[in-house]
Parts: structure tokens; sequence; C-alpha cells
């Protein structure tokens, strides 16, 4: 079964308490809102820690932020990032302007 995490960054978030998983037969993904790229690293570090293999991100993230998070889980799972240049859930700023 793959083992996989979904982290979005939102303003507000919180990772402790806005997360979920959802389990397929081939599937377990676990989705964790943060509110910086520090909480992101913090997240993928205890999914990796905890077998995740595979850690998508959210286009928020920019490329500041997915190379905290690879920095975080150092080899341990494989880093995926949506791209967008300006996020629509973001006010159609970078997530590189707001965190």
């Amino acid at each position: 079964m793959l083992n996989a995490a979904f982290i979005f960054i939102a303003p507000g978030a919180d990772p402790r308490r806005d997360r979920g998983t959802v389990e397929t037969p081939s599937v377990r993904l676990t989705s964790i809102g943060v509110s910086s790229y520090a909480q992101g690293a913090d997240a993928a570090r205890e999914m990796a820690e905890a077998g995740c293999t595979a850690i998508e991100l959210c286009g928020g993230f920019g490329i500041r932020g997915a190379y905290l998070v690879e920095q975080a889980v150092g080899g341990r799972a494989r880093i995926g990032a949506v791209r967008f240049d300006l996020h629509p859930g973001l006010d159609n700023r970078s997530g590189a302007e707001l965190f």
C-alpha cells in the first residue's frame, strides 16, 4: 500500500487540527493543512518518519517551500508539487510572496 500525504498551505491552517486520512485498498492519503513553510517542513518530516514515501505539496509552497520540505525529509520520501504561478486560493498571489 502506498502511504502518501498532501500538504496544503493556507492562512490560519493548524496542522494539529486541519488533517484527515482517506484509505483505499491501494493508497492511504493523509491531507494536512499548514500556515507556514516551517510548519510544512515539520509536517513532512512527521509523515516521513511515520513511513510516508510520497508527499505532494500544494501550489502555494513555491520553490523555497518545496526546498525546505525536501531538506526536512532527508530523502526518506519523494516530494512532488502542484504548480501555480499565481494561486487562486491565495488571492492570485504566489506563496513566495506570502510565506
